[in-house]
């Protein structure tokens, strides 16, 4: 399991983030406070408040280029 703190600020950002997170098999949660979503559902991440950090969970012990990929939503 692997954890990175990521910020989805627009709806644009957030369709160019589950379409690359949909090219893994493997699972990614998006966790906010209490709740956590599926990284590969749009209607699941606009549950959460997308004005915070999110924390993503990567599922993976092989994330391959996974994070190479995020990059751009990474916060550090």
């Amino acid at each position: 399991m692997m954890k990175k703190k990521i910020r989805l600020d627009s709806i644009v950002a957030v369709k160019e983030f589950v379409s690359i997170v949909m090219l893994y098999d493997f699972d990614v949660d998006l966790v906010s406070g209490r709740y956590a979503v599926d990284a590969k559902s749009i209607m699941g991440i606009f549950s959460l408040d997308l004005a915070n950090t999110i924390q993503l969970v990567a599922h993976t012990e092989d994330p391959g280029d996974f994070f190479d990929k995020i990059a751009k939503f990474v916060v550090e």
